[in-house]
């Protein structure tokens, strides 16, 4: 009975029962799990020599040029990526390039740092709504293993600021720090602008109150000042982005989205779907819930946390509960209104599920810490005030304690792959290697897959990619959508105008080539090309036994080829098709 009151009243004890050694200490245990599971995630980003992680081979590969400004000249994919780059994180880029860092190391290391910032902030916010140094431990690991267990953080893109600078907004906020938290909320326009919105309907809402029944205007002036300092830096943050007119643009609207394939419940960005809890509910970019919102399972026993509180003479700990913790629902309610407005001007504010995506994860993240804490207490309170003959509640209390610190700090030992962060492996380096030896100005043609990592890899433009098919500004994906038709109509063509005429329109200095490439089953079973006009063109002229003038070359013209690809030269082409 002695060992249970002892630990129970250890793991439980608040901010202001002991001395700033015991918060310390449980800060630096999280601080300590947050850095084990960053070295873990860059041990993998180091296992091979050419390694990268998927989405940073859109948002990273153009950011070269700042190492070498004669990189991707001219480059339509290049200057697209550079062009809806946040400008805070093409600044830190570029400030890291400026130092001698090279951005695909930056891009490796800098999660290891994102996930500090991000636990400090998450262990301090918990505290804020229950001073209990434990809650903060228990919310910073739920946090790690789910930011470890998704890509968003190993990915170093836009969106893996979110956790850092939202999470430091919303301490800040609630410590009722004026300065920091504007700080924050500029860094939010500056790296993740679509938060930045979020950020405002929290201000706004905090204006208003729940007094006896009523909906109430605060009487808490530093609420005004919060909201209107913040009002103001989020309009200059934002104003450019409003006032930018970019040759990308605009945004397809929904009538002309629903017309296309690629955004159609089987597309590759499958957005409308023709269930409505699927569009509304769990679909991808379209869904309020993301699929990982309990990643880890853990996360679940947020579910009970109002079950706890309407027993709350059971948990002691539950009327140590802050009051700031009505910022959660500030939270949800904020982004609540943009997922609707995002729906209501699709694609304008960017994909709807992504203003609640991180919202939810921060929510269930906080309350799933409260939980657990609330239960550790009350069984420790209830076998720590009661005696039995065999001392059995003692007993269970240690096993559920025991269960519960098994089943949060040892949960990445039970997945299969831990941590999780997406990063693809080149696996052709004689190939990289053959381009990298070639002028800084040429252009690839190919619609192999391996074409996704030559910028990144060998640092050479290609016309077009599957990775970097985004379908949302109509600038830039009609653009890509007439130069991948094209480049398949001259890759299956019988006409040798029409090859000749497509490789001196664009340029082309080599063609990389599938040695199944000019098959009729690679054309109907390759998937991403299936949106294109000219595919259907292509299958037709196969299926009539027409030959392409490619297959003519493939061996003349090689300049490179190993057991899966071909690469041909366009001056050997145009030679022998003349």
């Amino acid at each position: 009975m002695v060992l249970i009151a002892r630990l129970h009243k250890f793991l439980t004890a608040t901010v202001d029962e002991k001395s700033r050694s015991r918060t310390i200490f449980w800060l630096m245990l999280s601080l300590t799990f947050a850095a084990v599971y960053g070295v873990l995630g860059i041990a993998q980003a180091f296992s091979a020599e050419y390694m990268v992680q998927d989405d940073a081979r859109q948002h990273v590969f153009w950011m070269m040029r700042f190492v070498d400004r004669q990189l991707f000249p001219n480059d339509f994919i290049a200057n697209y990526f550079q062009s809806v780059a946040p400008a805070g994180y093409s600044a830190l880029y570029k400030l890291a390039a400026t130092i001698g860092i090279h951005p695909l190391l930056f891009h490796k290391i800098l999660p290891l740092f994102l996930g500090l910032i991000s636990t400090y902030y998450c262990f301090g916010l918990c505290l804020e709504m229950l001073p209990v140094p434990l809650t903060g431990f228990i919310a910073s690991l739920l946090l790690n293993q789910h930011m470890w267990m998704t890509d968003d953080l190993a990915s170093t893109t836009p969106r893996a600021f979110i956790y850092p600078i939202f999470l430091g907004f919303l301490y800040y906020l609630s410590r009722s720090s004026l300065l920091p938290c504007l700080g924050a909320i500029a860094l939010i326009g500056l790296f993740y602008p679509p938060y930045a919105l979020v950020a405002a309907g929290v201000l706004v809402l905090r204006l208003v109150s729940w007094k006896n029944g009523r909906l109430r205007l605060s009487g808490d002036r530093t609420n005004y000042l919060f909201c209107s300092t913040g009002l103001g830096i989020i309009f200059l943050v934002m104003l450019p982005y409003a006032l930018d007119k970019s040759e990308f643009g605009p945004t397809y609207t929904a009538a002309e989205a629903k017309q296309m394939g690629v955004f159609a419940a089987d597309g590759r960005n499958a957005f409308f779907r023709p269930n409505p809890v699927d569009y509304w509910l769990t679909g991808r970019g379209s869904g309020m819930f993301p699929k990982s919102l309990f990643t880890p399972v853990t996360h679940c026993v947020g579910l009970f946390l109002p079950l706890l509180l309407w027993r709350r003479s059971a948990f002691p700990l539950a009327s140590r509960i802050n009051s700031k913790i009505w910022l959660l629902l500030q939270l949800f309610l904020a982004s609540l209104a943009m997922f609707f407005a995002a729906h209501a001007t699709i694609f304008k504010l960017y994909q709807p599920g992504r203003y609640t995506a991180y919202s939810l994860r921060f929510i269930v993240v906080f309350i799933s810490a409260i939980a657990l804490t609330l239960i550790i207490d009350g069984v420790g309170n209830w076998a720590s005030t009661t005696e039995t003959k065999f001392k059995l509640k003692n007993l269970v209390a240690l096993i559920t304690m025991v269960i519960i610190a098994i089943a949060v700090v040892l949960y990445p030992c039970l997945v299969e792959k831990f941590p999780t962060v997406g990063y693809v492996e080149g696996k052709m380096p004689a190939l990289y290697k053959f381009f990298q030896q070639q002028p800084q100005d040429i252009v690839i043609a190919s619609i192999a897959p391996e074409a996704d990592n030559l910028p990144t890899f060998s640092q050479r433009s290609v016309l077009v990619g599957k990775e970097y098919a985004v379908p949302y500004q109509k600038g830039y994906y009609s653009g890509f959508q007439q130069r991948a038709s094209d480049l398949i109509r001259a890759q299956y063509t019988a006409d040798k105008p029409v090859l000749l005429s497509f490789i001196n329109k664009y340029g082309i200095d080599f063609w990389m080539l599938d040695r199944n490439a000019l098959t009729l089953k690679y054309v109907e079973d390759y998937g991403w090309i299936e949106d294109f006009d000219s595919t259907p063109e292509a299958i037709l002229s196969l299926k009539q036994g027409k030959v392409p003038i490619l297959a003519q070359t493939m061996t003349s013209c090689a300049v490179f080829e190993n057991q899966l690809l071909v690469v041909l030269q366009t001056s050997c082409i145009a030679k022998l098709t003349s």
